[in-house]
């Protein structure tokens, strides 16, 4: 199965001082894929804090390839790399691609969905782990232990 993707153009307001994409750029981007990624299985935000329930991140793990300038087109993808098995906990596989489909950045986001209601990280409900598991999944994708 294809990766979910989305294009964007580098805008003014993602540069730094070198002229070239900042570092926290990436990660805006990746975070707006996941996002569209939901929205795209039927689960868009709204709908999941409405239920209750809202993703959060562990962290991050961005790692720069090759420079990105102004006005470049970009195409961000994203893949499931690894779930638990009762998928409480996840990690998705983002691919920033340049214009030229040269790999600009891998970003590795770890996750988990918090009932808002508790404060805690919980196994999700039906609905949402039938959204992860139609998100697809990466080559090289894992189960990971539980902790």
């Amino acid at each position: 199965m294809e990766p979910f993707k989305q294009e964007f153009q580098v805008i003014w307001a993602d540069l730094d001082p070198n002229a070239h994409m900042r570092h926290t750029a990436y990660n805006d981007y990746a975070a707006q894929v996941r996002v569209g990624l939901f929205d795209e299985l039927n689960l868009p935000l709204a709908k999941l804090v409405a239920s209750g329930y809202g993703p959060i991140l562990f962290h991050e793990d961005t790692s720069f390839k090759s420079e990105v300038f102004m006005n470049e087109r970009i195409t961000v993808t994203c893949t499931a790399q690894a779930f638990r098995k009762d998928l409480k906990i996840w990690k998705f596989r983002q691919d920033v691609l340049k214009q030229n489909g040269k790999l600009a950045c891998t970003i590795i986001a770890t996750g988990a969905f918090m009932d808002l209601k508790q404060r805690k990280v919980v196994v999700p409900p039906q609905e949402i782990i039938d959204m992860l598991e139609a998100i697809p999944q990466a080559e090289d994708f894992y189960w990971l232990e539980k902790e």
